[in-house]
C-alpha cells in the first residue's frame, strides 16, 4: 500500500478491541483502535506517510482471539 490502506476486521463478540501496528523489529508503531466494540464488521484507516518503506504487522485483539498479518509499505 502507498501511502494509507483500508483494515477491515470482524469482531466475534461484545469486548474489548486493540488494533496495532508493529514495525519489523517489534517496537510499537501505532495503535488504529482501543475501545470496546459490539459484535459486527468495521474499517479504519491507517496512513503511513510519515513511516518509511517496509514490512509492518497489524495485530488484531479482539475478546480472546489474537490475530496477526503482515503488510508491506511501498513508497
Amino acid at each position: 500500500f502507498n501511502p494509507s490502506t483500508n483494515l477491515s476486521y470482524t469482531v466475534p463478540k461484545d469486548g474489548n478491541v486493540v488494533l496495532s501496528v508493529y514495525d519489523i523489529n517489534g517496537r510499537l508503531v501505532e495503535n488504529l483502535v482501543n475501545s470496546y466494540q459490539e459484535v459486527g464488521n468495521y474499517n479504519t484507516v491507517w496512513n503511513a506517510v510519515n513511516l518509511s518503506s517496509g514490512v509492518y504487522f497489524v495485530r488484531l485483539s479482539a475478546s480472546s482471539e489474537m490475530l496477526t498479518q503482515k503488510v508491506m509499505l511501498i513508497k
